[in-house]
């Protein structure tokens, strides 16, 4: 992974920490799966007035384009936001990231049944063991909880409409511009929302949703839109074509330090010991999970001193 990469993959594991947060927030005032279609519905049209301020094409054009933006709306925008806002009423915004650990595990099983090009070194796999037992310490899960065990079942097939999305999801023949691409793709899991809104009961898009808010919700609801949404996406999706859906699937496990911390800074959700704990072995499941390029990393440096030496003398 280059430094662009790493960047980009904590810049992302930050920003999406906080959507935890302010999804938590702004269900005060929304049903669960309206305010994800009001959500992606703002973001598709950001990323779209990006695309037509900067002259970009906007048709798709055949398989190549149609294929990413309709498996990535429907798993990873539509099923996958539907699933997580509905579990995120019961649970807290760092258990619901927490849980979402299931994706690196279940991300490169589901890789080897589609795919030929993506592998994981034992060492790797000892890694993903360990972030996921950390997931599980975080967790903590009460089974006499009935209310939260419905919110962690949720939170839980979320991760797995993810894991679909993130395989299936290819770029590889699309002829649209990256910003194009996700605008459709927002636009077509904002459209599947909406339509569920109308199929399930407490579910509304109607002006007086919009007018019964609180000023707190509006602002959770314009920030999730535009930051983790519209930005968020934008930037996952070219992450996840660069470097392939096992490695961009451990943002799961680098995301739950963000969102607890916000979630302690904002809503006063605790931080106990047991989770600091599972920070402390998601770090090490990151270390297994990267030794080899970490190895390799440390090679070139040793190679370029050696270098930088010999011409010294």
């Amino acid at each position: 992974m280059s430094r662009h990469d790493a960047a980009l993959f904590v810049g992302i594991a930050a920003v999406w920490g906080t959507a935890f947060v302010a999804t938590k927030a702004a269900l005060d005032s929304f049903p669960p799966v309206t305010l994800a279609a009001l959500r992606f519905s703002l973001a598709a049209l950001a990323l779209f007035v990006v695309v037509f301020a900067a002259r970009k094409s906007w048709v798709p054009n055949g398989r190549g384009d149609w294929l990413p933006i309709l498996t990535g709306g429907a798993f990873n925008i539509g099923l996958h936001h539907a699933l997580l806002f509905a579990g995120q009423q019961y649970v807290s915004a760092a258990l619901a990231a927490t849980l979402l650990g299931l994706v690196p595990v279940a991300t490169p099983a589901f890789a080897r049944l589609t795919r030929h090009d993506d592998s994981l070194s034992v060492t790797g796999a000892v890694g993903i063991l360990v972030g996921f037992l950390s997931v599980v310490l975080m967790a903590q899960l009460d089974p006499n909880d009935l209310s939260a065990s419905v919110g962690a079942g949720l939170v839980l097939a979320s991760a797995v409409a993810w894991v679909f999305g993130a395989v299936l999801t290819r770029e590889d023949d699309a002829t649209l511009s990256p910003v194009s691409l996700q605008a459709w793709t927002l636009l077509v899991g904002a459209a599947l929302l909406a339509l569920a809104t109308f199929a399930l009961p407490g579910e509304s898009l109607g002006p007086l949703v919009l007018a019964s808010a609180t000023p707190e919700a509006l602002g959770w609801l314009a920030y999730l839109a535009l930051i983790p949404g519209a930005a968020g996406f934008f930037a996952y999706f070219r992450l996840l074509d660069r470097i392939g859906p096992i490695q961009v699937g451990l943002l799961e496990y680098a995301i739950p330090p963000f969102a607890a911390l916000f979630g302690f800074v904002v809503l006063q959700e605790t931080l106990d010991g047991t989770t600091i704990a599972g920070f402390l072995g998601v770090f090490v499941a990151f270390l297994l999970v990267k030794s080899d390029s970490i190895a390799a990393a440390l090679d070139r440096r040793r190679d370029r001193a050696g270098s930088a030496d010999s011409r010294s003398d």
